[in-house]
């Protein structure tokens, strides 16, 4: 008897293109009259000129999700759409203000609109929220009934972000290719390789088209970039489910939110660190040859298009042992995704791995390839 399984593969409707946000009005007016804007202060004052023509005649009221998609938040939050009388939640901004404005929606059974201003995660596409403390530290996250009812991907807003937010864009969607290929590219599941497959592809497109796009904002590549952080990312997870999961790389994230001094750096900044120590780990404790090659690959590529490499390039030069040893631990609590690796870790061989992503390699493995694009369908592995 097969097992029954649900999957929130994809919002409602997309819609991306330069300037859409000002022809989206009939869109939002399907969804609800008086939707509460969820977003950062100064985010929410940056968007207004790409907002204004798209609420035009709707009864809106601004919220301030705050610092984080936190419990404390979320219940001003709530109160604000009880004294609104919202119908609609419309999220605008990055990854915590979108988390927030999905998990919103989902406590007051309400519709969510997603108006990413980066291109920073996939938040504004996937059924997933992060929640964090009232001091920025990780504390869990919420799978969500389904994705978004509508994202509007406006080119000319996310536009106005700093290049800083793509990068680290670039670092949170290339993970899914390393984290997914160790915990599901065994799987003989259909729609977990078609996922594991993505990744791969996903991982060549940035491979391909990163340098261009950073050097050429607004441009060709820079769209494809843009959609392959924001939509394609979240494809991934959509398609695969549960079973395509995060493993060390964004576990190292959330032990790493638990140092104030790591607040000032972004979320895919902490995960394109996490996959370098993924891989060491792979390598330390594996002997895993294609890990070697895959670090060293990553280790040019980071350097070539400005992500961090090592705690110092995250500002944590002053990281204390015992906050080292407090990060390595809560990435490998019982509940953790590093504990989807093939074979178990400790908190002391994540340490090792943290302080050693740039070790260089002892031996001289295959190098790693970038397959063309398009690719052909092939088995899951690292040397392709």
């Amino acid at each position: 008897m097969s097992t029954i399984s649900t999957l929130m593969v994809a919002p409602s409707q997309v819609v991306r293109g330069s300037g859409i946000l000002s022809g989206s009005g009939s869109l939002v007016a399907r969804l609800g009259q008086r939707p509460l804007l969820v977003g950062g202060d100064r985010t929410l004052q940056a968007a207004a000129p790409f907002l204004t023509e798209m609420l035009h005649g709707l009864k809106v009221v601004q919220a301030s999700y705050r610092n984080d998609c936190c419990e404390t938040s979320l219940a001003q939050l709530r109160q604000a759409v009880t004294d609104h009388g919202a119908d609609l939640i419309i999220g605008v901004g990055g990854g915590k203000a979108l988390d927030a404005a999905k998990l919103l929606a989902h406590q007051t059974q309400l519709p969510v609109i997603t108006i990413p201003t980066s291109a920073a995660t996939c938040a504004a596409w996937t059924a997933l929220s992060n929640v964090y403390s009232d001091q920025g530290a990780f504390r869990y996250d919420v799978g969500l009934p389904v994705c978004p009812n509508l994202l509007l991907l406006d080119y000319e807003l996310v536009a106005t972000a700093p290049k800083r937010t793509l990068i680290a864009g670039i670092g949170d969607a290339i993970a899914k290719w390393y984290e997914a290929s160790v915990s599901s590219g065994h799987s003989s599941q259909t729609l977990i390789i078609g996922a594991v497959q993505q990744a791969r592809v996903l991982r060549d497109i940035l491979f391909q088209k990163s340098a261009a796009a950073l050097e050429n904002p607004g441009g060709d590549d820079w769209r494809e970039v843009v959609d392959a952080s924001v939509l394609m990312a979240g494809v991934i997870g959509g398609i695969g489910g549960a079973q395509c999961r995060t493993v060390a790389a964004h576990a190292v994230h959330n032990g790493l939110t638990q140092i104030p001094s790591s607040h000032s750096m972004l979320h895919g900044e902490k995960v394109a660190y996490g996959i370098l120590v993924q891989l060491r780990l792979e390598e330390m404790a594996a002997n895993n040859a294609l890990a070697v090659a895959a670090r060293q690959q990553l280790l040019r590529f980071y350097t070539q298009i400005g992500l961090p490499m090592t705690l110092n390039d995250l500002g944590l030069e002053e990281m204390s042992v015992m906050e080292l040893r407090q990060a390595a631990e809560f990435a490998c609590q019982p509940q953790s995704d590093i504990h989807h690796l093939p074979f178990a870790v400790s908190p002391q061989q994540v340490m090792a791995a943290m302080v050693s992503t740039t070790a260089p390699c002892r031996r001289s493995p295959p190098e790693a390839s970038v397959s063309p694009l398009p690719s052909k369908a092939q088995s899951p592995s690292r040397k392709s």
